[in-house]
């Protein structure tokens, strides 16, 4: 065993199934995805647990019986850590850090994810998300477990002495400080991340200016999302057989079959319950979705929770407001299957579907003709007359649009056929 191995802190996973809750997803698989999150995290799984309820218990989310259950369970395997499957309330942590004392760590799924995310943020960007959300999830929960960020503070007073009217009495407890200095950061991460924002809405305009159409690919957590990035485009981005390897965004120009070109952006895998806090914080990244012409969805078809984790993408994508946008489903990692031919008929009632390996390149000339077809499927047909001073539009027309028919007058070119319909309003003066 190496040094490392046995430097790994061993965790106990617990979950909770509510009865008649309908999420598609079933308990042992959830516990088998914690699992995983728990392993790429750097922690050693040496045992899981979990309980089937009405409700969660509001005080230690399980019942009693079960936490002594747990505890017992714990000190049998030797672990350090108990990771829950479920978001802990502020009392909730609280209390069972009380039940289990300060020799184990009590994590729950979500500062799982967000100290997973601390480690692959690899930009200033990704770093300020993550911080944000970090902050966003412990600011309730400053317990035991919090490291401080500053000293107690309180001066003469907090010494017994006076210092004046307003200033006599212990001083500022830890908690206090805490909770002040946590403020302070936050509403310096949030102004950073508007410039950021802002930075990406100039991005955006200019590429629009462009007239480039953008391609947002989303997915669940290693569906495989930057490897067919990198297939598509000839770039190395970080592509591993991990959860959420890659978490700064990543755009590369790719042709397309026709003769033009798209910008296809790598976005923040998917995950279920995936933290609000965490949607919240990474809302400048994910604006890259809402700004797309077309959502290319891509699903790992050999995983056993292929269904699921579609599922969860699209309620997702339902929840950021653009389950609307038009969106191609690239089933991928088909060459892992025995038969290839089967990946369309194993997700029934998915439209728009595009069997694809991005790490063997099969199916992706498909893809992209698909991609081609639906970008173009916005299109609609009109007539304009452009100044002869405007050759800016008129190369526009060319290049985004399809030209049916061109003719000169007096007054500028005539140019006939058929102009993606977010261009519309830029010609809108010129309409005949």
């Amino acid at each position: 065993m190496s040094e490392t191995e046995a430097a790994a802190e061993q965790a106990l996973l617990v979950g909770v199934e509510l009865k008649g809750q309908q999420s598609g997803w079933h308990i042992e698989d959830s516990l088998a995805e914690l699992a995983q999150l728990a392993s790429t995290a750097g922690l050693e799984v040496a045992g899981q647990t979990w309980q089937r309820l009405e409700r969660f218990n509001p005080a230690t989310l399980i019942g009693s019986g079960k936490v002594e259950e747990v505890l017992e369970l714990c000190s049998d395997l030797a672990c350090d850590v108990i990771v829950f499957d479920e978001e802990l309330s502020a009392r909730q942590l609280r209390n069972l850090e009380e039940t289990v004392g300060d020799d184990i760590k009590i994590l729950d799924r979500t500062s799982l994810i967000l100290d997973i995310f601390a480690q692959h943020a690899r930009t200033r960007e990704g770093q300020l998300q993550v911080e944000l959300a970090q902050y966003q999830y412990r600011l309730p929960r400053l317990t035991r477990a919090w490291t401080h960020l500053a000293r107690q503070a309180g001066g003469a007073a907090g010494r017994g002495g006076t210092g004046g009217v307003g200033l006599r009495g212990p001083g500022e407890t830890q908690l206090e400080v805490d909770r002040r200095e946590i403020g302070r950061r936050l509403a310096q991460i949030r102004g950073d991340l508007e410039d950021v924002r802002r930075h990406r809405a100039l991005h955006r305009r200019q590429r629009k200016r462009m007239a480039v159409p953008v391609v947002a690919i989303v997915g669940y957590t290693n569906a495989g999302k930057s490897t067919l990035l990198n297939a598509l485009s000839g770039s190395e981005v970080l592509a591993e057989d991990k959860l959420f390897a890659t978490l700064d965004p990543t755009t590369r120009r790719v042709p397309l079959p026709g003769g033009r070109e798209a910008l296809f952006s790598d976005t923040v895998g998917f995950i279920q319950k995936l933290p609000a806090d965490l949607v919240a914080a990474f809302r400048a990244t994910l604006e890259e979705i809402n700004e797309a012409d077309l959502i290319l969805h891509v699903v790992d078809i050999t995983h056993p929770n292929a269904r699921q984790q579609s599922e969860t993408v699209t309620e997702t994508l339902a929840d950021l407001g653009v389950e609307n946008r038009p969106i191609i489903v690239a089933l991928n990692k088909i060459d892992r299957l025995s038969n290839p031919a089967d990946a369309s008929t194993m997700l029934d009632g998915i439209e728009e579907a595009v069997p694809i390996s991005a790490a063997e390149g099969i199916g992706l000339d498909d893809m992209l003709g698909r991609v081609d077809e639906v970008l173009s499927a916005g299109l609609v047909y009109t007539t304009v007359r452009i100044p002869y001073d405007r050759g800016d539009l008129a190369a526009l027309f060319h290049e985004q649009g399809t030209v049916v028919r061109t003719s000169h007058d007096g007054q500028g070119t005539v140019i006939e056929g058929y102009l993606p319909r977010r261009f519309l309003e830029r010609f809108h003066a010129f309409w005949v």
